[in-house]
């Protein structure tokens, strides 16, 4: 595989309409499906996923072609919501098709850390160490990991491979909510995910006690009929009843609390983060980051837009760079504690319910913590703690 993470285009790039060797980019498709994933916690659409269509698909660029339409289908909407896409393991060992992809993504403005790749059919002929290494070299890119049918893999695997999601099939999380030895397995899956950074997602949610059960389990994401219509697009409302939780462990990472972070270039303007708020009503902040990832500074959503509202703001900001109108960001590692995460974000009295930015080891953005959620969150554990 060629290292794909050098590439640098902009949205200046040719590839976006031509890739490497000739290959013509997909034109947009309107009809493409485009399903949101929800967090069961707060009740939010955190990333967009454009499934894989039925049927069998035999040629790997139609899985790269899919996951560009997909791409494209998200940027013709100004969504700053990361992407989900799919692509089947034997899509991995296509070292140019994914170097493709990689450059379609960073022409559109895609930046690996806003993507997550659902890797679905692993060990069909491919070595498990061969896996985790292909696995690796795209989490080290920046990508955000998901395992597909992440039960009926080894749990020696997922604890190597450490994705950002498990993702149950469809029929454990339906059956889930009722069969006992099937709700042990996605607590299971829960258990692992917690201590190594991911969330499960259950697909195909249907009804609100299915809803329910699974919350109760400790799922934090979720997609289906249930959460949103067959027409639904970014930026359309999506409303979901969440229901108790039924287990919480003490003492929780601050990476469970951690969702997707709507990311951009230090260099774009007051005008372009405008339009992505804007696209985007339930994004909180916006994190500016430099080439490498690393996060420098954040754009909190409610000063920025007061900004832009003032008297002739609007006309002294929008074509300046947005960093003019940013703060530094607060970051996080994501080994810490919820709790210490909590009493960092009330160090500054000022910007006490800015959004947290949570980075790997090497100072790369990982996503972001709203501070409400871990208030409210490890205000219920202390409470049931007490009792």
């Amino acid at each position: 595989m060629t290292e794909y993470a050098a590439y640098s285009r902009g949205a200046e790039g040719a590839f976006a309409r031509r890739g490497p060797g000739g290959h013509a980019a997909p034109p947009p498709s309107p009809n493409l499906a485009l399903h949101p994933v929800m967090d069961l916690e707060t009740g939010t659409v955190v990333a967009v996923s454009a499934p894989a269509p039925a049927g069998r698909v035999t040629d790997l660029e139609s899985d790269v072609d899919r996951a560009i339409l997909a791409a494209n289908a998200t940027t013709q909407r100004e969504t700053l919501l990361p992407l989900h896409v799919a692509l089947r393991a034997a899509t991995l060992t296509d070292d140019r098709g994914i170097d493709r992809l990689h450059q379609t993504f960073m022409s559109m403005g895609r930046r690996p850390s806003g993507v997550i790749i659902s890797v679905s059919g692993l060990f069909a002929g491919m070595p498990p160490q061969e896996a985790v290494a292909r696995l690796g070299r795209l989490r080290a890119t920046g990508y955000l990991i998901a395992i597909e049918r992440a039960a009926d893999l080894p749990a020696r695997f997922l604890a190597e491979v450490a994705p950002s999601v498990l993702a149950l099939d469809p029929e454990l999380a339906r059956r889930a909510s009722a069969d006992p030895r099937r709700a042990a397995l996605v607590d299971a899956l829960v258990s692992l995910g917690r201590r190594t950074g991911g969330h499960v997602l259950a697909p195909g949610v249907v009804h609100d006690e299915q809803l329910v059960k699974l919350r109760g389990l400790g799922v934090r994401l979720a997609q289906g009929p249930l959460l949103a219509a067959p027409d639904w697009r970014p930026g359309m409302p999506v409303t979901v009843r969440l229901g108790p939780r039924e287990t919480d462990r003490l003492g929780p990472r601050v990476t469970e609390f951690m969702l997707p972070a709507a990311v951009m270039a230090d260099t774009v303007t007051a005008d372009e983060v405008f339009s992505a708020f804007n696209a985007e009503p339930t994004t909180t902040s916006v994190v500016l980051v430099d080439p490498a990832q690393r996060p420098r500074y954040t754009v909190d959503r409610t000063r920025f837009l007061l900004k832009l509202a003032g008297a002739y703001g609007h006309a002294l900001h929008s074509h300046k760079p947005a960093a003019r109108l940013a703060d530094q960001p607060r970051p996080v590692p994501r080994t810490v504690p919820a709790i210490a995460a909590l009493r960092a974000a009330g160090d500054d009295t000022s910007r006490v319910y800015d959004d947290l930015v949570v980075v790997d080891e090497v100072g790369r953005c990982l996503g972001i913590v709203r501070v409400g959620d871990l208030i409210r969150s490890l205000s219920a554990l202390e409470r049931r703690t007490a009792s």
